[in-house]
């Protein structure tokens, strides 16, 4: 689409992590679709993010999105702060290089945010993925965790008044809703579902799940061990690979030796899309253990391989990335989750109607269509409204 000069803007998107950051996940894919549709519409975008071993400082990738990478884990929000100071004031490496004021910033807050409104006069959208108040106790102390959820709950919720708000799901939506932000200001920009690798991989022979995603407390992957470990006796040949990294692996990895599982589970750690796509078409369920997700784009990937999944009714915006009874299933508690596990695995016909229902549903969301609706906020205007039979037809 292309825009006229006067409309073009200069996008910075501040992200704590990218996708070459091995603790990345979905969070990240999407704020880099973004990124490069913004790029595709005419725009310029610059995704500001915290430094790691396996990016350079300064890259500018094939989507034509320049990335930056500043500070640490901790310290990307002042980094992130300094850096676009510098730029206004003409100093450093950012003004050096041409890349200067932006005119809008896109400000991604998970758990913690930029806080960016505090130090720039610009339009402001804030995107959430979704409201942490389950995990902040699970990851962090009691001290911090409250902490994190006044800075989240309270302190973000006042810098951000009046800024336009975007999310991912009708989950996240209500949520900031309680937390005070009025509905109109809250725009939902679904995930589209990323291109599927050409794969040559067929489905085991033998049952099997897979668990996608980073190893951290609130994915909750212990909850897919003790599902193994409970349904091992009645299929022998069962098997679970769990593929992602993270510093509560050696927990899980304990905890696989202690319910006997070791020999059946696959910790595949870090993997490329080629063999993450691999991994999903040999699986015959997917399992979504996480305690809170804002979309849950595992879920829609391993629908594009045909691949039903099952997660937790609770759990946020997996009820939108899964239709429940038609492209996977959604358990109440621990208990009910083992139960639809072991329904899918026993009843091939119900498993594979799902699986089909699953692709239909993935291709239903794209990023072409996320693009317009984010870039029409971008330029100030109210995205198109999604009708409600295009809703239906995600059904």
């Amino acid at each position: 689409m292309d825009i006229s000069a006067a409309d073009r803007r200069h996008v910075l998107l501040l992200n704590w992590r990218d996708t070459r950051n091995p603790e990345g996940g979905g969070s990240e894919v999407y704020v880099e679709q973004l990124a490069a549709e913004l790029v595709a519409r005419g725009h310029r975008a610059t995704v500001l993010c915290a430094a790691h071993p396996h990016g350079p400082a300064e890259e500018h990738t094939a989507d034509g999105v320049t990335v930056l990478r500043r500070g640490s884990r901790h310290t990307v929000y002042p980094r992130a702060a300094l850096t676009y100071l510098a730029g206004l004031v003409g100093l450093g490496r950012l003004s050096r290089r041409g890349l200067g004021r932006p005119d809008v910033i896109v400000d991604v807050g998970n758990g913690i945010p930029f806080l960016s409104k505090l130090y720039s006069r610009k339009p402001v959208i804030v995107l959430v993925h979704h409201v942490h108040r389950e995990q902040w106790p699970v990851v962090m102390g009691r001290i911090t965790s409250k902490i994190g959820w006044w800075i989240e709950s309270r302190l973000a919720i006042r810098v951000y008044r009046g800024c336009q708000y975007v999310t991912v799901s009708e989950a996240t939506r209500r949520e900031l809703r309680n937390l005070g932000v009025e509905e109109g200001r809250v725009t939902v920009v679904h995930n589209g579902t990323p291109v599927r690798p050409p794969v040559n991989a067929s489905r085991s022979s033998e049952p099997s799940l897979i668990v996608l995603g980073r190893l951290v407390p609130h994915k909750r992957v212990e909850i897919a061990l003790r599902t193994l470990a409970e349904l091992a006796p009645e299929l022998p040949g069962l098997r679970l690979t769990i593929a992602g990294t993270g510093w509560w692996e050696p927990h899980l990895r304990q905890l696989a030796d202690e319910l006997g599982v070791t020999d059946r589970t696959h910790f595949a750690g870090f993997v490329t899309e080629e063999a993450k796509h691999e991994f999903l078409s040999r699986a015959w369920v997917a399992l979504t253990p996480s305690l809170k997700e804002g979309w849950g784009l595992t879920i829609v990937e391993a629908g594009s391989a045909c691949t039903p999944t099952v997660a937790f009714a609770a759990a946020g915006g997996v009820t939108e990335a899964l239709v429940d009874g038609e492209t996977g299933l959604l358990a109440q508690d621990e208990e009910h989750f083992v139960k639809l596990v072991r329904e899918l695995l026993r009843e091939s016909g119900r498993r594979e109607a799902m699986g089909q229902a699953a692709r239909e549903h993935a291709a239903s969301f794209n990023w072409t269509v996320s693009g317009d609706r984010f870039a029409a906020l971008i330029s100030g205007r109210a995205p198109q409204a999604v009708e409600p039979e295009q809703v239906a037809g995600r059904r």
